[in-house]
């Protein structure tokens, strides 16, 4: 029986720069883009989110619905520091950690280097160390799998505890909106509606054949997810599954021979990273986002596996051309490769439902 940990913390680049700067508790601190360029919102603090504020939105956007905010361009130094000095308290408690992103990560403390039982105790000692050493809060989870850790740290933001054991797991996922279930996007989601699925309880209630049927082979995780079956191993080293680079421009182009540049730019960019970190790969996606904030990906095989700027470029170039259309501008494009000789297979694991977990809490 595994003791995972989630651990997010809260508003994370916000948060820093209000540590950085104490004039800027209380406001609507908003990190990302300036509103008159064409960035993106990186976080924001809670004060912000009742405007309508939410990460990925476009800074001009977040002006229009929050325009007292005090926007900051994000230190990414200063946050990976920040990082590294969450991660060595992590270590401190077990080294099956894996770091999702700068401010959140998985801990198996099923074994620990402490020797605590109860993991929600080992969720408590970590929040106040990090608390401690950076002066910044974060919100845990704690259950038997991956999935309801990650569900449990959403539960009680901010600077929130919440453990869910397995008796408590169908009776909080079957009252969770679905919106609030990890994995299940904005668009997903609409999808589900329109099935009049709007809980756990009712996408519980929808036999496997159909899940598969409407959501493919993710509608099999989704299926044993909301039953509370997750067997998923916390993964200390992770192999990419793919590479990109991309770029957004500061006006809408719609002039191919000018994208045709900028692709030639974004493909240097790409492989100069793969060939330092020694990856090859073998099917190239060519990611174009419209002036609407619509977007489409294309791909491509390549006979075999390279990192060679000029197969990569004349790939992706053919991709522009093939699905170019001069009625729209174009303002994102991005290039990646997936099928990486870096890549491991999955390995396929049963998946059980524990019988208890007595010694949680």
């Amino acid at each position: 029986m595994r003791k995972i940990i989630h651990i997010d913390m809260d508003a994370y680049y916000a948060a820093i720069e209000i540590r950085e700067n104490p004039a800027l508790k209380g406001k609507c601190v908003i990190v990302g883009g300036s509103p008159n360029s064409r960035g993106v919102v990186s976080t924001c603090s809670y004060e912000a989110r009742p405007f309508g504020v939410r990460s990925g939105m476009a800074s001009s956007q977040a002006w229009r619905l929050c325009p007292q905010g005090v926007f900051i361009f994000p230190n990414f130094k200063l946050y990976k520091e920040v990082s590294e000095q969450i991660r060595e308290v992590f270590q401190r408690y077990t080294d099956l950690i894996e770091p999702m992103s700068l401010d959140e990560a998985y801990l198996d403390v099923t074994e620990n280097k402490i020797d605590e039982q109860y993991a929600t105790t080992i969720a408590h000692r970590i929040k106040q160390e990090i608390l401690q050493t950076t002066r910044l809060t974060c919100s845990a989870g704690v259950s038997y799998n991956k999935f309801l850790a990650k569900i449990g740290s959403e539960l009680n933001k901010p600077d929130g505890l919440a453990v869910i054991p397995p008796q408590k797991a169908q009776e909080i996922l079957f009252n969770l909106p679905i919106e609030k279930f990890y994995g299940i996007g904005k668009v997903t989601a609409a999808r589900m509606k329109k099935l009049d699925i709007n809980t756990g309880k009712e996408l519980h209630d929808l036999p496997m054949k159909e899940m598969i049927r409407h959501f493919g082979k993710t509608g099999l995780f989704y299926y044993y997810v909301v039953r509370g079956i997750d067997n998923r191993e916390v993964i200390t080293e992770r192999n990419p599954k793919s590479i990109s680079c991309e770029d957004t421009f500061d006006r809408d182009i719609d002039d191919l021979t000018e994208l045709l540049e900028l692709l030639k730019q974004v493909v240097s960019r790409l492989t100069n990273r793969m060939q330092r970190k020694q990856i090859n790969g073998q099917s190239v996606i060519l990611k174009l986002k419209y002036d609407n904030f619509e977007y489409i990906t294309r791909t491509q095989n390549i006979p075999y596996l390279t990192n060679d700027p000029d197969q990569i470029y004349r790939t992706a170039e053919l991709l522009l051309i093939q699905n170019w259309d001069k009625n729209r501008k174009i303002r994102l494009l991005g290039v990646g490769l997936n099928k990486l000789d870096t890549e491991i297979d999955d390995q396929a694991e049963q998946l059980v439902i524990p019988l208890s977990f007595d010694d949680l809490m």
